[in-house]
């Protein structure tokens, strides 16, 4: 297509008055409809736990034990190291670092002090924003050919004792649909680090978030690490929020006994006990692991479509692009988003133009510490909350922002 023909196509995409969003990871409402069997549950009378606790009183710090042996099963994790603490994954990994800044963490030697973290990248947004609410600097890690860089992580983590702690999403990373290996979890649970106290942020967000039958499996962790001699270096993050209602789910966090006691001490000074009703409530509605499953494949059956949409088009519209190797997407198994490398200094402008017309994105440098991408190229797609019909029209009209784009930079 002509510079000229594009900039026709451009002037059509903005004569449409658009109103199309695709900045979040949601669930979409048919998504969300399917835990509404929840706003009804436990149910009147129905307030006890196995054990015959009354869970409208205050206690139980660790969350019920039945639906922690769930989610135990699915993570890979026993039930006696993890513990549902809130109703969501975000706030435990701030409390873990606020505490790990105010307290320091066991094998330490006290308070985390001008500290550092190594984030891969492209990666999550929240993240890095927990990390600049409590002074934490980010070394970015580029994944290199789809995979994690080893050879940087254990170099950087091995030389300086100021790299305290990595993020990661080991299954459909954010946004890349990266999917750790088990050699390369070996690796990081055993790679020697100059810090005695570095921590593994193991935001294992969707473990059971797949889009086709080629599942990833959750990989234990914990067990690989305490295998290593590590047994403390892995912190494990997960939470219903895009199993049930992001807005009232159960958040999770599985360690070594001694994270999970270290833990539990400082969470007693803030609370006297989660919200087990809601926990009941989880557990009365998924009943167990093979609830979790079925209820998954259900939200697959919805986004699966969608993330077809966004593989078609842009093959499609891209396609030719792609062929010089200069624009490049990923094709995700699971998860929740399509990383788009829209070419070196290409990314902010075709965002501009996408906004202009309607079309909202994702910041350009979102998912990169301090929103800085060097090479101002990724694109963070998240086709998730629209409806079908929008994601095919938003990823459309992202496509012919991003060809744009590249003719303004002189790219073919």
């Amino acid at each position: 297509m002509t510079d000229t023909a594009l900039e026709q196509s451009y002037r059509e995409l903005q004569a449409k008055k658009l109103t199309l969003d695709l900045t979040r990871g949601k669930p979409s409402p048919e998504q969300l409809d399917l835990s509404n069997a929840l706003l009804s549950l436990p149910g009147e009378g129905d307030y006890r736990d196995a054990s015959g606790t009354d869970v409208r009183n205050y206690g139980g710090l660790d969350g019920l034990p039945e639906l922690r042996a769930i989610f135990g099963e699915l993570l890979g994790i026993t039930v006696d190291q993890l513990i549902a603490p809130n109703t969501t994954s975000l706030p435990i990994m701030y409390d873990v670092l606020a505490n790990a800044t105010l307290h320091g963490v066991p094998d330490g030697d006290g308070p985390w002090r001008d500290v550092a973290f190594l984030c891969p990248v492209p990666g999550y947004d929240r993240h890095f924003t927990i990390c600049e609410a409590l002074g934490i600097r980010m070394i970015p890690v580029p994944f290199v050919d789809g995979r994690l860089d080893l050879k940087t992580i254990a170099e950087r983590a091995g030389s300086d004792p100021s790299i305290r702690g990595m993020w990661c999403v080991p299954m459909y990373s954010n946004p890349t649909g990266v999917t750790y290996s088990e050699e390369e979890v070996r690796e990081l649970v055993s790679m020697r680090t100059a810090a005695p106290d570095f921590r593994l942020m193991w935001d294992n967000a969707y473990a059971v978030h797949h889009l086709s039958d080629d599942e990833a499996p959750v990989i234990d962790v914990l067990g690989f690490a305490e295998q290593a001699g590590n047994a403390n270096r892995p912190l494990v993050f997960a939470s219903t929020s895009k199993i049930t209602f992001p807005g009232g789910g159960v958040g999770f966090f599985g360690a070594s006994p001694a994270n999970i006691s270290w833990l539990r001490g400082h969470l007693s000074a803030q609370t006297i006990g989660p919200d087990k009703l809601n926990q009941l409530r989880h557990l009365r509605f998924l009943r167990d692991a093979d609830g979790v499953r079925a209820l998954m494949q259900k939200h697959r059956a919805i986004l699966a479509p969608r993330f077809d949409a966004v593989q078609q088009i842009l093959s499609e519209r891209l396609g030719d692009a792609r062929l010089g190797n200069s624009v490049e997407w990923s094709v995700p198994t699971g998860g929740y988003f399509v990383s788009l490398e829209a070419g070196e200094g290409c990314a902010s402008r075709a965002v501009e133009l996408a906004r202009e017309a309607g079309i909202a994105v994702t910041a350009a440098g979102a998912t990169f510490p301090y929103h800085d991408d060097p090479r101002d190229s990724n694109i963070r797609i998240a086709p998730s909350f629209a409806s079908l019909e929008v994601v095919r029209e938003a990823i459309d009209g992202l496509c012919t922002c991003v060809l744009l784009a590249r003719a303004e930079r002189g790219l073919a």
